[in-house]
């Protein structure tokens, strides 16, 4: 292990992309099923994984964002989490002389 911060950003990254690919899921669904989303195993299993992320954004935003759109704004803060963890990784690449993405 040569590099462990490089496995740890590339940790990080995808980390962080299933679960914003878990908040996409529960957004189409949620279109989908509409009112009975509540009553949907797949729709509470997407939940379930989405919510700890949820509750943790909630504890850091300001109180005058409403309830309803913490799932929204989590996911934003997990879709700049991810675009970070990659120009991180791509820095920690540069720096180093690595080739971390094949060249075309």
């Amino acid at each position: 292990m040569e590099h462990p911060i490089l496995y740890l950003w590339s940790a990080l990254r995808a980390i962080t992309e299933v679960a914003g690919y878990t908040f996409i899921g529960q957004g189409v669904l949620a279109l989908f099923a509409g009112a009975n989303r509540e009553r949907n195993f797949v729709y509470q299993l997407l939940r379930a994984v989405t919510n700890p992320i949820v509750k943790v954004v909630r504890f850091v935003t300001p109180k005058i964002i409403a309830d309803q759109h913490m799932p929204l704004v989590a996911f934003f803060v997990i879709f700049w989490l991810w675009v970070a963890f990659g120009m991180l990784k791509h820095q920690y690449c540069l720096q180093h002389g690595l080739a971390c993405y094949p060249q075309p």
